[in-house]
C-alpha cells in the first residue's frame, strides 16, 4: 500500500472530526478529513484512502450514498468502511449498510479505545490484502517474463511411435496365415 495511503474520517461537524482525530492519534496512522459525502469521494478516488469512517447523515450525499458508488468503482470497492451514525441504531440502516458490506455500524458517542481496535483490525488487514495483490501481479509477471523467454522444446513424437509394430511390415493379416501353414 503506498505511504501516503490513510484513514479518510469524514463527518459534517467540526468537533466530531476532532473528536475521532483524537481517539485514532495514537495509532500512528495518517489521517485525512472530508467534510461532505462529496469531498470523501474525491478523496477516495484518489486512491489514497486505506479505511472510510464515514458519517451516515450529512448534507447532501448522505454516507450511505457515498459507500453505493463506492461498491460499484473497482478501485474503490474494497475499501474497508465504518459508517458513524449519532442518530440510534435503526433496523433499516443497519441492513442497508451491512448490505452494501460496510465493516461496521458505530453508533455515536465513539469509544475511542473500541475505535481503535476496530480500526487498527481492518486498516492492517486491508494493506495486507493490498500487499499480496501487489505480490501476485509482480509473481505473475515473473512468470510470463519467464515463459515468453524460454525456449520451446522440441516437439516429442507420441508415445505409440515408439512400440514396435506386431505385425511385419507390409504383411495383411491372410498372409500372415500362410506362413503359419
Amino acid at each position: 500500500m503506498p505511504s501516503d495511503t490513510r484513514i479518510l474520517i469524514v463527518d459534517d461537524h467540526e468537533d466530531t472530526l476532532y473528536a475521532l482525530e483524537s481517539a485514532l492519534a495514537p495509532l500512528g496512522y495518517e489521517l485525512g478529513r472530508a467534510t461532505s459525502g462529496d469531498e470523501a469521494l474525491k478523496q477516495v478516488l484518489r486512491g489514497q484512502v486505506g479505511l472510510l469512517l464515514l458519517d451516515v447523515r450529512m448534507p447532501g450525499v448522505s454516507g450511505l450514498e457515498v459507500v453505493r458508488y463506492m461498491r460499484r468503482v473497482e478501485q474503490t470497492q474494497h475499501i474497508p468502511v465504518i459508517l458513524l451514525t449519532g442518530f440510534g441504531a435503526d433496523q433499516e440502516l443497519t441492513t442497508a449498510a451491512f448490505a452494501l458490506g460496510v465493516a461496521d455500524l458505530v453508533l455515536k458517542p465513539v469509544d475511542p479505545w473500541a475505535l481503535r481496535t476496530k480500526v487498527r483490525y481492518l486498516y492492517d488487514t486491508h494493506r495486507r490484502h493490498l500487499a499480496l495483490q501487489r505480490e501476485v501481479r509482480r509473481l505473475r509477471t515473473l512468470v510470463r517474463e519467464h515463459t515468453d523467454a524460454a525456449p520451446r522444446p522440441a516437439r516429442l513424437p507420441h508415445p505409440d511411435a515408439r512400440v514396435p509394430s506386431q505385425r511385419p511390415m507390409g504383411a495383411h493379416a491372410g498372409e500372415l496365415e500362410k506362413d503359419r501353414t
